[in-house]
Order: structure tokens, then C-alpha cells, then sequence
């Protein structure tokens, strides 16, 4: 038999290896898959009975979140149960603890405040957006922010000064609803909130007159920026890899960088004319801006222009989004329920004195009988608003990280730097809370014989508890209210058909497609 040259056989014999090889590499690659997913079956498997957020290896939650990051509110409510009160979330960048029982929340935001603060981590992913200024420091820092603030809010004449302010705003939107009325077109109320909350913030924070009410409705660069820096900002606290986003300059930390910019020249252009101002002896400025630009002045610690701008940007987030946020909930809260816009009308008639037909009084003679002692006495409206809360508070949630390990009253272990939140959110909407009418919008449960009776800050938490309580509360429900009550006195409200109303991820709550309604006069 004739030999094969050797030739042939040396590639007969590399042809013959090369399948080999190439076979052994299927296999391993047929092992290493078979190996991947026994691992995530067993991983999965042993989550069978856990009632929180289900887990990857290596990613944890993190995929689930970000499929459900448009519904977050819903999407961690939907975890909770009568006996399963905390929640525990997995990421990447560490665990996230969401409870609703008021015990835990006590225990956070009181009992033990000194081992729950917002934290560096925390600090830092939100520093972009509100610095160090009250809302996102702790500490001294968080010390000498109060201090001013809550020496202000007492202040007799800040609140006759803000009391007109939220006065002469509520009346020019009153004015632009009325031509929306005359015109039968549809508005958009939560538009229409924002600007108003933002001119009072300016006038009554700052002192400056920003005319974002004016009845042409100019654009607002400023809340634009504001609004998506506020939106990314709360993407970061989901997202593990927001650092490399913001190092490579890409995605939505690029749109950070050119937003956060156009907030800090709006800061800037007010610190500048205030202290024109202030340098020309005008000390008589009662806004919160100019009190804190004279606090401690002439001494070592006075308020760096830094610091001024992280208070100007708190106080927007505080005093701009809480109540605009409120009043449009409020707004789709009445649209369903319009008994209730009939109980406000009712109570403000009898309230201000007002016995002639509606119509019978201009805009500004009904709101000239509205000051801070009349509103007070305003409880049905009071209940109506705090209901609207209850169910879609303005922060829909708030955290903290742990500075040490702890174990909260239900049993819960928290490691140190663990973040802790509470959830005012899915709170209001909890049986055990609330009884089993929680989903339903009542203004009657917050009220005993007409008169509001308010619960534990621990149960209804919208304004927060402890020592960090919200310092603008009262200011807030003042506006909310001379707001609402003469809206509807004078007008009727219905949403716009076909238009979908859902919320906003964010730090605070707001609609997502805005408020589209039809108004007519009452």
C-alpha cells in the first residue's frame, strides 16, 4: 500500500486537533452555559417565598427597577402587605430598605435621628442639584440652615408678607383661568400652579418679581432645567453606573451638566442683585434670601455665595414644587369627586361672608376677605387638601443611610450604609393605616364634627417628623388654600376626556403629561 506523503498527513493530522479543540470548546461552552443557568435557576429558586423585589446574580434588582422605573411608586408598593411592612431592594451599589410602618418611621426620623442622617453618599449623588443646602445636609451644615429658616418662618411679618404675595398670585391665575373660561379652551392647571408657586417663591424667598405668571405665560428656562435636573437626580439613586456616565460626559449626565449650569446663573443673577441691595443699607427686606445674606454678618461664617445658591435651589424644590404638586392632585381629586368641590365652595361662602350670588363679587373683593386668620377656619378645605396628600404626597419618598448597624422595631437588620427609606407614598394607601377605605379619597376621615383633627406626623408623613419636620407646612397650606378656595368659588373644573394623568419619577411628585382640564363658571 502506498504511503500518504507526509505533507498530507501532518494536515490530516492538524484537521483531526482542530476538530478537537473546537469540540472541547462547544463542550465547555455547553458546561459553562448549563453551569450559568443551574446557578440562576438555584438563585431564583431559593427567592420562591420572598415577598421582596426578586434578584439576579451579580445585578440584583437592578434590571426589575429599571423596567419599572417610570412606575417606581406603584412597582414598591405593590411589595407591601398588612405583614410584610419593609422592603428590602437589592442593587449593585448597595441595599435599599422601604418600610411604611409608622413604628420604623418613628424609630428613623426620631427615636434614633442621630443614626439615620441623609448621608455623604446620599449628599453626593444629589449635590449637583441641592448641594448642602437643608434638604441634603446633615450635621453643623444642616444646623445653621435650620437655624435661619425656622427663625424666619416665625417671623410675624415674613408671613403677612408672604400672605400678600400668595394673595396677588392666586388672583392673576384666578384672572388666566377666567379668559381660559371665556375662550372655552382647556389649560393646563399644573402649568399654571408651577408658575405661580415659583413667582411666590421668588417674591417671598428672594424678593424678586419673576413674572412667570404674567398673562403672554413667558418661557421659564430655569424650571426647565429645574424639573430635569430634578428627574435625573432621582435616576442616580437607581442607577449603579451613573458615575461613569457623568465621567464620560454621556447620556443624561451630559444633560445634567448643560441644566445644572442654567440653575446656577438663575442663582447667581439673584445673589448679585440682592446683595446691590443690601450693600445700599436696604435692610428692611423681609425675604428669607436677605436673611440669610445679613446672617451673622460681618463675622467669619457668614453665608459663602455657595451656600446661598444650595439655599435658593431648597427653598425652589420647598416652596415652587410642594404646593404646585399638591394643588393638580388636588385638582384630579375634586375632577372625580366633585361633591367635595361643592363642600369648598359652601364652606368658603359661609367662611368669608359672602351672601351674594358668585358672580356678584370681582376676583379681588372675595380675595381681599382672605388672610391668615380666615383660612384657618377653613377646615373642610384643610381636610380636602391633606386628603389629596394623604394619597399623592409631594415627596412621595424620603431617605436616609445608616450610620451604624441597627435593628428597626419590626426586626429589620440595617447594616451601616445601608439606605433606609420611608414611604409616604404607599403609607397612604396601607390598610392597617387607614382601614379598608384607604384608596378612597375622603376628606371626612381627617375631620371630627367639622373640625380637622390631624394625626402622628408618623402615620401621615408628608411633611416629614422629628427634627427635620417640614418648617414651611403652615405656609404652605396657606397658599394651598386662599389658592383653591378661590378657584372654586368662582369655577368649575372637569379633566380634559382621553387625557392620561400619571406621575412623574422624581424627588417630588408631579404629573407626568401635566393637568389638561375644562373650566367653567360656577
Amino acid at each position: 500500500m502506498a504511503e500518504l506523503p507526509v505533507a498530507d498527513s501532518d494536515m490530516f493530522a492538524g484537521s483531526y486537533l482542530l476538530k478537537m479543540a473546537g469540540g472541547l470548546v462547544l463542550q465547555g461552552i455547553i458546561l459553562l452555559a448549563a453551569a450559568v443557568t443551574a446557578w440562576i435557576f438555584v438563585h431564583r429558586l431559593r427567592q420562591r417565598n420572598s415577598k421582596d423585589p426578586k434578584t439576579w446574580p451579580l445585578l440584583g434588582s437592578q434590571l426589575e427597577t429599571a423596567l419599572n422605573f417610570y412606575r417606581l411608586h406603584d412597582w414598591i408598593f405593590s411589595f407591601f402587605r398588612n405583614d410584610h411592612r419593609t422592603v428590602k431592594l437589592c442593587i449593585p451599589s448597595g441595599n435599599l430598605f422601604f418600610t411604611v410602618d409608622p413604628v420604623n418611621v418613628e424609630h428613623i426620623l426620631k427615636a434614633n435621628f442621630r443614626n439615620y442622617p441623609k448621608g455623604e453618599k446620599s449628599n453626593y449623588i444629589a449635590r449637583d442639584f441641592l448641594g448642602d443646602g437643608i434638604f441634603n445636609s446633615d450635621g453643623d451644615v444642616w444646623k445653621r440652615h435650620r437655624k435661619v429658616a425656622s427663625f424666619e418662618f416665625s417671623n410675624r411679618k415674613l408671613r403677612d408678607f408672604s400672605a400678600d404675595a400668595f394673595r396677588e398670585d392666586a388672583l392673576r391665575l384666578v384672572r388666566i383661568v377666567h379668559s381660559a373660561a371665556l375662550s372655552d379652551k382647556p389649560i393646563d392647571l399644573q402649568d399654571l400652579f408651577m408658575r405661580m408657586t415659583l413667582d411666590s417663591i421668588c417674591q417671598v424667598g428672594f424678593g424678586v418679581s419673576l413674572g412667570s405668571l404674567s398673562p403672554e405665560l413667558p418661557d421659564i428656562p430655569f424650571a426647565k432645567a429645574f424639573d430635569t435636573v430634578n428627574e435625573i437626580i432621582t435616576s442616580r439613586f437607581f442607577n449603579a453606573f451613573w458615575r461613569i456616565e457623568k465621567a464620560l460626559n454621556i447620556g443624561k449626565e451630559k444633560i445634567l451638566k448643560k441644566e445644572v449650569g442654567v440653575l446656577n446663573s438663575f442663582t447667581a443673577n439673584i445673589i448679585d442683585q440682592r446683595s446691590l441691595e443690601l450693600q445700599g443699607n436696604n435692610r428692611s427686606k423681609v425675604d428669607l434670601l436677605s436673611r440669610f445674606m445679613s446672617y451673622n454678618d460681618d463675622e467669619p461664617d457668614t453665608f459663602t455665595d455657595k451656600e446661598l445658591r444650595d439655599a435658593i435651589l431648597n427653598f425652589v424644590i420647598a416652596g415652587r414644587d410642594t404646593s404646585a404638586i399638591t394643588l393638580s392632585w388636588f385638582i384630579f381629586c375634586i375632577c372625580a369627586h366633585p361633591h367635595v368641590a361643592d363642600m369648598v365652595f359652601e364652606e368658603t361662602k359661609n367662611v368669608l361672608g359672602l351672601q351674594q350670588s358668585t358672580w356678584g363679587y370681582t376676583f379681588e373683593e372675595v380675595a381681599k376677605r382672605m388672610s391668615y386668620e380666615t383660612i384657618s377656619t377653613m377646615h373642610y378645605l384643610h381636610a380636602a387638601l391633606t386628603e389629596t396628600l394623604r394619597l399623592y404626597p409631594a415627596v412621595p419618598r424620603d431617605g436616609k443611610v445608616a450610620a451604624g448597624d441597627d435593628t428597626l422595631p419590626d426586626g429589620t437588620r440595617v447594616k451601616q450604609g445601608d439606605r433606609v427609606s420611608y414611604v409616604p407614598y404607599s403609607m397612604g394607601r396601607m390598610e392597617f393605616i387607614w382601614g379598608k377605605d384607604a384608596l378612597t379619597y375622603n376628606p371626612d376621615r381627617w375631620l371630627k364634627d367639622g373640625v380637622f383633627q390631624p394625626e402622628s406626623p408618623f402615620k401621615f408623613s408628608a411633611f416629614q417628623a422629628g427634627p427635620r419636620i417640614c418648617l414651611g407646612r403652615d405656609s404652605a397650606y396657606l397658599q394651598m388654600k386662599m389658592t383653591a378656595a378661590l378657584l372654586l368659588y368662582f369655577f368649575r373644573f372637569c379633566i380634559v376626556p382621553d387625557h392620561v394623568v400619571r406621575y412623574r419619577v422624581m424627588l417630588v411628585m408631579p404629573m407626568a403629561n401635566g393637568l389638561f382640564v375644562n373650566v367653567s363658571p360656577r
